[in-house]
């Protein structure tokens, strides 16, 4: 059996091509011939790479957010950051970061709930709950603190700017303010 699989052996390696098909033999008896690994290795990473970028793309787009920005006004500095699948914004730079005293620092007091008006501005979130869908991060929250008051949102990244719109019911019966890239 020994001599007639050597027989098959080098008949195959002389009439296939080079070393690249090997003969096999299961249980004693010669069953198939394979292609040897390294082509599929290499066809299968392609693959890989092909299929997982545009993954890579969709998280490095979802993520343009997230950074340093400054308001409209530019008297306030908002990072927004990722926490699980949502975008959150919350203030590290405000103008007038204390009272007119110069030492106590300024607090909520506009807000519409008594309960959170002792709180401070400085790393307050202001920006809640955005989800990213279709160069869009939605169904998001803008809470306003020079009003008190919080609106439905979405937001928008055009270059260096983001444009931002509040509103109440429906996205068309709203404002927009445009934020600038403080990085």
């Amino acid at each position: 059996m020994t001599a007639l699989c050597q027989q098959y052996e080098k008949k195959v390696k002389r009439y296939a091509l080079g070393e690249n098909w090997r003969f096999f033999a299961i249980f004693g008896r010669y069953t198939f011939l394979t292609l040897q690994m390294n082509t599929m290795k290499k066809a299968i990473a392609a693959l890989l790479l092909l299929t997982a970028f545009p993954l890579l793309s969709f998280a490095q787009q979802a993520d343009a957010v997230v950074g340093n920005w400054l308001n409209e006004e530019k008297d306030a500095k908002v990072q927004i950051y990722r926490s699980g699948d949502k975008y959150f914004g919350k203030l590290v730079w405000i103008a007038r970061a204390f009272e007119d005293d110069g030492k106590t620092p300024r607090k909520d007091s506009k807000n519409a709930d008594a309960g959170l008006r002792q709180r401070g501005l400085m790393n307050l979130v202001i920006l809640s709950g955005f989800g990213y869908d279709d160069g869009e991060w939605t169904d998001g929250k803008i809470y306003d603190p020079k009003s008190g008051k919080t609106y439905s949102s979405k937001m928008k990244l055009s270059g260096r700017q983001l444009n931002i719109r509040g509103y109440v019911g429906v996205s068309m019966f709203g404002r927009t303010t445009v934020w600038t890239r403080a990085d």
